[in-house]
């Protein structure tokens, strides 16, 4: 039955012009939650497919147990199918999901507003189009508002209410609770081209067609870097062949046309693949192939990596050098220690050496109490361990791995240090995140054994390591260093020696774009973060996620992609260094961009 509304006028009647899979997704869930609704087609054939839309989808409700048959019966006896416009007449709120074509829209627009009451809420559902230019063909601007479902309208709970500013405050407010009504979380934002979940969404994947276009990494390495790195459902690539490549390149060019914010400026490269007809899963080939238009299985194409390419250990790795103690270097040492490696790790003082060991046993107890272990299994891997203060102790290590402080002076001399203690042939990995690989290479006699090893933390949970090859690493050396990940449970992802690597490089400038609308008071931190989890499907909004990360050291890496790209949208959010300068560093402060000292 449908819920109770928190609005100030109860909306009843419902009318739904344009009944393509989403209009016929909002249709039914509004008849879900027992409201009457009128669907509105242009011909009989396409009012015969709206029909079938809400039919195939009921029906599979039906069959997952979501539904009865009598509640399938009542839901479809709900909506009124009809060719006639005029049938909208007594709606109270009348939405349209037709085309996303402006002239076509503002005809509509014009037809409504001589049709319907005076009190009506004409609403669009455009993702990209300006709803003020939509209201503008009417004579009650005032009375038109965005709401932008997303796909599929039944499932997804997120709802954008995107107000012009000439919306009347009323309609916001009785749309607002029109959406919760239906279950689902509105945001408020205003008229700007992608509102909200698009704006931000579609300057990262637009990043990764640029990343995937320059050969910085694989089709597949780039979507196994965000899905194992953030713990994002689905990677940029697979994500936008899903979506559609000739939709994401209409709402790409048209937030340019708008914003002119190059990098919404649509990859060259997208372009061309629409042209093409590569359109992604529709069409069936997209920056993957598939095994039919519109399936969702990938099938091995010319791009595909064959399993007889599958990395080796062709430099053999008995044993393991960790230097360093923090947190970062110590989950290093726990993942190599249970994956059976014996490992010599470094640090710079008694106590800190034994701080590992301690640490390491507290994570195997946890393990071992939630079942994740084997008594009997925390024994062999403190028996892997050994600790030092000694640096000499790495003599004889197949590859050492260093997890020190992210500062350019201490890791060089490190370096050279390093190069003059371990074994001709050993291997010398960094985990640095945004330092330059190449520069500790330099200080070595061996550069062609110096390579990149991004581990995320916490190490021992996170699957992802960034395997960063500088122009001189051999490829003995990066094949081995993937082999090895491969050995120790972790997925890893090749790439070249530039700022942010892979994700960082993706996931940052996101960030930085969320700051400035939040800068520019387009919506709220609130309805931003919502909007980024309900409609992406993202593991955290953008803030909760900065005032985890740190916003120092958010800063910090969005300056260094800044210094490196010189791309004007890369440069740090004036809001964002304030907080810095005023100490809100997020959660480890207790203030970031929410305060968490009474929590």
């Amino acid at each position: 039955m449908r819920r109770m509304t928190s609005t100030s006028r109860e909306l009843r009647t419902i009318g739904v012009v344009g009944l393509g899979t989403m209009g016929a997704g909002i249709a039914e869930v509004f008849a879900r939650n027992g409201y009457a609704v009128i669907g509105v087609e242009q011909s009989d054939d396409s009012l015969d497919r709206g029909r079938q839309h809400i039919e195939h989808s009921t029906g599979r409700a039906v069959k997952r147990g979501k539904l009865s048959e009598g509640e399938q019966k009542e839901l479809v006896d709900r909506i009124e199918l009809t060719t006639d416009l005029e049938a909208v007449k007594a709606c109270d709120f009348v939405i349209e999901a037709i085309i996303e074509q402006l002239p076509l829209k503002q005809d509509l627009f014009r037809r409504l507003d001589a049709i319907v009451g005076p009190d009506a809420i004409l609403a669009t559902n455009t993702s990209s189009l300006s709803v003020t230019e939509i209201g503008t063909a009417t004579s009650r601007p005032g009375r038109v508002v965005g709401v932008h479902f997303f796909n599929p309208a039944p499932v997804q709970n997120l709802v954008e209410v995107i107000r012009t500013v000439v919306t009347e405050p009323d309609v916001l407010e009785d749309v607002a609770g029109l959406a919760r009504s239906l279950g689902k979380t509105p945001v408020i934002c205003g008229d700007k081209a992608g509102f909200i979940a698009n704006a931000l969404l579609f300057g990262y994947l637009n990043h990764a067609v640029s990343m995937y276009e320059g050969r910085y990494a694989t089709r597949e390495d780039i979507d196994a870097a965000m899905r194992f790195g953030c713990g994002y459902p689905m990677g940029p690539l697979a994500l936008l062949d899903l979506i559609g490549l000739d939709t994401a390149y209409e709402i790409l060019d048209t937030m340019y046309k708008q914003g002119r914010d190059r990098l919404h400026a649509p990859a060259p490269i997208l372009k061309q693949m629409v042209t093409a007809g590569l359109l992604g899963r529709k069409a069936g080939r997209g920056f993957y192939t598939y095994e039919d238009a519109d399936s969702p299985v990938v099938v091995a194409d010319a791009l595909t990596p064959s399993p007889d390419d599958e990395p080796q250990l062709v430099r053999p790795v008995r044993t393991v050098g960790v230097v360093g103690t923090g947190t970062m270097a110590t989950g290093i040492v726990e993942v190599f220690a249970k994956a059976g490696f014996p490992v010599t790790y470094v640090g710079r003082t008694p106590e800190k050496v034994d701080g590992v060991r301690a640490s390491i046993e507290r994570s195997l107890d946890k393990a071992i109490q939630r079942g994740k272990l084997e008594e009997s299994a925390k024994a062999d891997v403190l028996d892997k361990l050994t600790g030092t203060t000694s640096l000499d102790d790495l003599a004889s290590a197949d590859i050492v791995v260093e997890a020190i402080a992210e500062d350019l002076h201490v890791k060089t001399v490190l370096f050279e240090n390093l190069d003059e203690i371990c074994k001709p042939g050993a291997i010398l990995a960094t985990t640095t995140s945004s330092l330059p690989v190449i520069s500790l290479a330099k200080a070595t006699s061996r550069p062609q054994d110096v390579v990149g090893m991004h581990f995320f933390n916490p190490a021992p949970i996170m699957k992802l390591v960034e395997v960063v090859s500088t122009v001189s690493t051999a490829d003995d050396v990066a094949e081995t260093t993937r082999a090895l990940c491969a050995a120790v449970g972790k997925v890893a992802v090749s790439c070249g020696d530039r700022a942010g690597f892979v994700v960082n490089a993706l996931l940052f400038p996101y960030l930085n774009d969320a700051v400035k609308m939040l800068q520019a008071h387009y919506a709220t931190a609130d309805d931003i973060d919502t909007a980024m989890k309900y409609g992406c499907a993202l593991p955290m909004g953008p803030f909760e996620l900065l005032d985890v990360v740190g916003n120092d050291v958010s800063l910090a890496i969005q300056r260094e992609l800044y210094l490196e790209f010189r791309e004007p949208g890369f440069a740090p959010a004036p809001l964002l260094e304030h907080l810095v300068t005023a100490g809100y560093l997020g959660r480890k402060t207790g203030r970031g961009f929410r305060d968490y000292s009474h929590r």
